[in-house]
């Protein structure tokens, strides 16, 4: 008998590359239409092919797949990346609002989907970039987005 431990990573228990491809989808879809959504999705290019294409390759490697993302843009720094738009507690909200939509459409699993929602909740949180969030008054850093979910 064998004590080998398999790992399944968090990628391939919702599904792998389908999954992921109909997140990103049903998340941009919610994006364009509702209308708590409309401050951030204003945020963004009319066309969201490119973004949609980075999204889904960030959320590929960032979920245990396949590195597709960190190859061609280096280490994710998502906080520093979105530095240019003004990010507080509303559109960090709407953003779960699109997300917490779209993983309930797209993700079968419900354990797997409370442990995407919390970990994207943690780093939505720290994606707020407005003077007055608790996460920069503490000194400290909650997170970068390097982390993965596994």
């Amino acid at each position: 008998m064998s004590d080998t431990v398999v790992t399944v990573s968090m990628f391939e228990r919702i599904g792998g590359p389908v999954v992921i491809d109909r997140l990103v989808e049903s998340f941009y879809r919610r994006m364009d239409e509702l209308p708590g959504a409309a401050g951030i999705r204003a945020m963004h290019a009319d066309d969201l092919t490119s973004t949609k294409q980075v999204l889904k390759r960030y959320l590929t490697e960032w979920t245990g797949g396949p590195k597709l993302y960190s190859p061609e843009k280096g280490h994710p720094r998502l906080r520093q990346r979105h530095m240019g738009f003004p990010i507080g507690s509303a559109e960090r909200d709407a953003w779960l609002l699109c997300m917490r939509g779209a993983l309930e459409e797209t993700v079968a699993d419900e354990a797997a989907r409370g442990e995407l929602d919390a970990a994207l909740t943690r780093l939505a949180d720290w994606m707020r970039n407005q003077a007055g969030n608790p996460h920069d008054a503490r000194g400290g850093h909650a997170s970068t987005g390097a982390a993965s979910i596994r």
